[in-house]
């Protein structure tokens, strides 16, 4: 990498010993669920040992914004792809069945076949895309309201379940034309899935995993072959199409619209669903800003954009060396892995002043949708719906609060809510 490239940011000297213990011990409370309900006094500790830190398994954990971005923008760092996958040696993490499901899809995959699969749909959430979508996303956020409303009463309700797991599965659900009667299943079988891309998964988490892996194959495969077998105006119709333009073998464009399909909707799930519940958990600790926001409704945009930076959905993601490179002054073999920190570059002081602060006043920096090529393909639907339901929360329930701590499940990488009663009243 040359020197006109390679990004400014503050690095331990190569010679530096980081004490693996130490980083252990982080890495454990931040799994933990009192480690999950509070990370950023934990991401500041991390960050206090350098922005590229070596990981006790091997390899580097990132925890400063410029070398975070840089991997990310970087066409030198690559995806953790099936030819990476089948060079480890660690054969019960990465030949199970839910790797190698997704080793099709396109988190795992670099150019060319990257830029194939991407081409194939374009910019799926376009502008357009988006704006169609709009009215039901606001149907749907305000008859989630209303449930929510009718299940509080006096009392309290389940803001997670009713309606921060709801809203993600009935948007691509109605996008995709899928049955509202599957729409629980589809949930169960996401949920279950991400143990798989977890930074370090339990073995009863992968066999999980495997399992829901196997029942979304069967469902997406049966998806796809009755839209083949009966075609209609809708989406993935017309990726099929799409495929057929551009794939012979018909066999083959099929498993490359049934890759896209599971990919939309289990990215749009996973992380869109705690990221709503995050939001209102958010506003709920910073009472003046919520105040501030309702009274200069103007700023929403602006007060999303501070949501995604100060608690992202995903808050690692992997990369490896396409060949030797050097991060951080730090030197880094071709093949080895790094961990970008998302949740603690959101953090770094040298990208945001006060960066520990929740402010909606701010036009908000963050990598919390990645960057390059694989940006997040859904970015503007998560957008979208974190919006609408933001709005329509101010406007109808200014009394909503949340009445007990959420309650967290225990992972690294892809933050979950799975409980969390507010009060209405």
């Amino acid at each position: 990498m040359s020197s006109q490239k390679e990004p400014v940011v503050q690095s331990p000297a190569p010679t530096t010993v980081i004490d693996s213990r130490s980083v252990v011990a982080l890495l454990s409370r931040l799994r933990s669920v009192a480690g999950q309900a509070d990370p950023l006094p934990l991401y500041a500790s991390l960050r206090e040992m350098g922005d590229v830190v070596p990981a006790p398994w091997g390899g580097f954990l990132v925890t400063g914004h410029h070398a975070c971005d840089e991997v990310l923008r970087s066409p030198d760092w690559l995806a953790l792809d099936r030819a990476w996958r089948a060079r480890q040696t660690d054969g019960s993490r990465w030949s199970t069945p839910s790797s190698r499901e997704l080793e099709q899809t396109l988190v795992a995959l670099n150019p060319p076949e990257h830029t194939r699969i991407r081409r194939s749909v374009n910019n799926i959430f376009d502008r357009g895309t988006l704006e169609a979508l709009r009215p039901t996303v606001q149907r749907v956020a305000d008859t989630l309201l209303d449930t929510l409303i009718e299940h509080a009463g006096d009392a309290h309700a389940d803001f997670a379940e009713l309606v921060g797991e709801q809203l993600p599965v009935a948007t691509v659900g109605h996008w995709l034309g899928l049955p509202p009667e599957d729409f629980d299943l589809l949930r169960a079988l996401t949920h279950a899935q991400a143990y798989a891309q977890e930074l370090l998964p339990t073995k009863r988490q992968l066999l999980a995993a495997d399992d829901a892996i196997r029942g979304l194959r069967e469902y997406f495969t049966a998806l796809v072959a009755r839209r083949r077998a009966d075609p209609g105006d809708d989406v993935i119709s017309g990726w099929l199409r799409a495929w057929d333009a551009l794939e012979p073998d018909r066999e083959l464009a099929d498993e490359n619209v049934y890759s896209l399909a599971m990919f939309v909707v289990i990215a749009s799930l996973e992380t869109t669903s705690t990221l709503l519940s995050t939001m209102i958990w958010t506003f709920d600790r910073h009472p003046a800003q919520r105040a501030w926001l309702r009274a200069h409704p103007a700023a929403l945009a602006n007060a999303v954009e501070e949501v995604f930076r100060y608690d992202p959905p995903i808050h690692v993601t992997t990369r490896y060396a396409g060949r030797d490179l050097l991060l951080g002054g730090i030197p880094i073999t071709r093949g080895e892995v790094v961990h970008t920190m998302l949740g603690a570059a959101n953090h770094d002081p040298t990208l945001t002043p006060d960066a520990h602060a929740f402010d909606v006043t701010r036009r908000a920096r963050h990598i919390s949708f990645g960057g390059g090529i694989h940006y997040c393909i859904g970015a503007g639907l998560a957008r979208l719906e974190a919006g609408v339901l933001l709005e329509a929360v101010l406007r109808r329930l200014p009394a909503l609060r949340v009445v007990a701590p959420p309650t967290w499940e225990p992972r690294l990488a892809f933050r979950r809510i799975t409980r969390m009663p507010v009060s209405v009243r």
